[in-house]
């Protein structure tokens, strides 16, 4: 029996066994630490993933801050603070956090100088994400970082380190606190470093830990008990970072579980026929459940005896505020009205525009007319010049409608009398130089002799 359940556990052992996948520390430790270093083109690969997801969030484009977080180079000097700390080499870690702090100031003053052009300043869906980090994210930002020290530490787990990048998503909290400093938020702000700091420290954390369990070779260090306060200092920022983290998280699944158990009471004990629940809300100062119903009118024995249930859905430190009858029917008339207001007001504003059209037409036609009547007493003290025998002239657009098709021709139309008829170069000297003067490709010229 013994013997089988060790054979078993050999087994076990043998599956999640990664150390015979291991690569060459030296290799490993290299390939870690030539990531660090900002500076070149590294540097501004980092400048334009930045771009590139400030203008994902700014767009709500979940793809385009994917796209951004592939090509982010931010993951390098993390995974070198985590490695420096798990092998005891104080240069490393100290060129990694210098290169951290480096590229947060960059990634930070980039989104911050697209948020302060872009035009779009609506904050998205993808943006609001980023500013309440709760304890999922350390949970997140743990396994991302663990997958991704176990990626770069084996051979043959290359297509690892993308997925981990999009997981941990380093890149969308920082434009989100660039976003926070251009707008003026500074709840954006604090709240998506803080997410970039939760995920910078547990990701530090697992690769530590990572590296400590594949056996990585200590460095040789001088200062024993400086690396011992460096480990001190690792573990309480640890700390300090879950606390807030673990207190969102609490609210949230608290909050999470008063509706859940708000709407099983409200679907078990409320549910009479005729009667229909329009809302319900609480109000956690006055530890009140407030419900809207309409309807058959809900008797006071009814609720008395749904109050007494409140107990069995853990809701007994609450009191039921039922409103119905009048002040349900004053609820839906003061919606109603607001709907009719807002109706009649997207109607106003819909008829406003359609005679804003009208008068844009009506006044375009009575510049066109000024227009032709301005243009008759210019010309004709000219007209002498052109043609002597004229008496006078006439310009205006005229619309010619023919009665055999249901087609209709507009055009310019010059009407000039002369007591004697015109010679043909006469005629075409004055056609032309009405062209000319109408600047009209449709012009016809009528000379009458009456």
């Amino acid at each position: 029996m013994g013997n089988n359940e060790k054979t078993l556990w050999q087994v076990v052992k043998g599956y999640f066994n990664a150390l015979p996948d291991k690569e060459a520390e030296a290799k490993t430790i290299e390939q870690i630490s030539s990531g660090v270093t900002f500076h070149g083109a590294n540097l501004w690969v980092l400048v334009f993933a930045i771009f590139i997801a400030s203008l994902g969030l700014n767009v709500n484009s979940t793809a385009v801050i994917i796209g951004a977080m592939l090509i982010s180079p931010l993951m390098g000097p993390i995974v070198g603070m985590g490695l420096g700390i798990g092998i005891s080499d104080l240069a490393l870690l100290k060129r990694s956090i210098k290169n951290y702090l480096v590229a947060t100031g960059i990634s930070v003053l980039t989104a911050t100088l697209y948020f302060l052009i872009t035009p779009l300043t609506e904050a998205q869906s993808e943006l609001l994400a980023r500013t309440s980090p709760t304890l999922y994210d350390v949970l997140i930002a743990l396994c991302g970082g663990a997958a991704g020290i176990l990626a770069l530490s084996t051979r043959g787990s290359g297509n690892v380190i993308p997925g981990v990048a999009i997981a941990t998503a380093l890149m969308p909290p920082l434009c989100t606190a660039g976003y926070g400093l251009a707008m003026g938020e500074p709840s954006f702000f604090f709240g998506a470093f803080y997410l970039f700091f939760i995920n910078t420290v547990f990701i530090t954390l697992a690769t530590f830990v990572g590296v400590r369990m594949l056996r990585f070779k200590q460095k040789q260090f001088i200062d024993a008990a400086r690396m011992v306060t460096v480990k001190r200092y690792i573990i309480g920022i640890v700390v300090l970072t879950m606390l807030p983290a673990a207190y969102i998280t609490v609210q949230i699944i608290r909050q999470s579980v008063l509706e859940n158990n708000s709407n099983r009471f409200v679907r078990n004990e409320l549910a009479f026929k005729g009667t229909h629940i329009i809302s319900q809300n609480f109000d956690t100062k006055r530890k009140t459940l407030n419900i809207v119903a309409v309807g058959k009118i809900i008797s006071k024995e009814e609720i008395a005896k749904a109050e007494k249930m409140l107990e069995s859905y853990n809701l007994e430190d609450y009191k039921l505020h039922i409103i119905q009858g009048s002040q349900s029917d004053s609820l839906l008339l003061a919606n109603q009205q607001h709907s009719y207001i807002v109706g009649n007001a997207q109607a106003s504003q819909q008829k406003m525009i359609e005679q804003a059209a009208q008068l844009g037409e009506v006044e375009q036609q009575l510049n066109a007319y000024q227009q032709y009547a301005t243009l008759t007493k210019e010309v004709r003290t000219e007209l002498k010049a052109v043609c002597p025998s004229a008496k006078s002239i006439s310009i205006s657009r005229v619309i010619e409608a023919k009665t055999d098709t249901a087609t209709s021709q507009e055009y310019v139309m010059a009407v000039v009398n002369c007591p004697r008829a015109l010679s043909s170069p006469d005629r075409q000297r004055l056609q032309e130089w009405l062209k000319a003067r109408t600047k009209s490709d449709s012009l016809r010229v009528i000379v009458t002799s009456f």
